[in-house]
């Protein structure tokens, strides 16, 4: 085996997956391993492709966006179209993302909200209660 290569093993440990998850990747056409019998070996374009992965889907890319961002590396034009495709997926998506944290805001304030209604409602029934004891 070459310094260049990692074993599945080697792969799972180093990024923090699963085997299954690697074999998932192999399928769907976004890695592709070198095969020696029933052995995979990962290249260093391997590993840099399944960080893009990692990093796309930790930011809710979904996978046939990074699938299409990762294609077009090979354009040619020094990434120039994969970069800007990527920018604007990303505004997108952090558009998004701070719209659900906005809404996710909303709903704590209102829990919070209700939790001190609640609190009051308790206190007021418990001070009834024992103002009739």
């Amino acid at each position: 085996m070459s310094s260049n290569t990692m074993t599945i093993r080697e792969m799972c440990d180093a990024f923090d997956v699963t085997p299954r998850t690697l074999r998932f990747y192999e399928a769907k056409e976004l890695i592709f391993p070198e095969r020696q019998g029933q052995k995979r070996l990962f290249t260093k374009r391997d590993r840099a492709r399944l960080k893009l992965i990692l990093r796309g889907k930790r930011f809710g890319f979904s996978l046939e966006e990074i699938r299409q961002l990762l294609d077009l590396y090979h354009m040619g034009d020094q990434q120039q179209t994969q970069l800007s495709r990527t920018y604007d997926i990303a505004r997108e998506r952090l558009a998004g993302l701070e719209a659900q944290r906005d809404e996710l805001t909303h709903a704590i304030d209102d829990l919070r909200n209700q939790l001190k209604w609640g609190e009051k409602m308790i206190a007021s029934l418990n001070n009834t209660r024992n103002a009739a004891e």
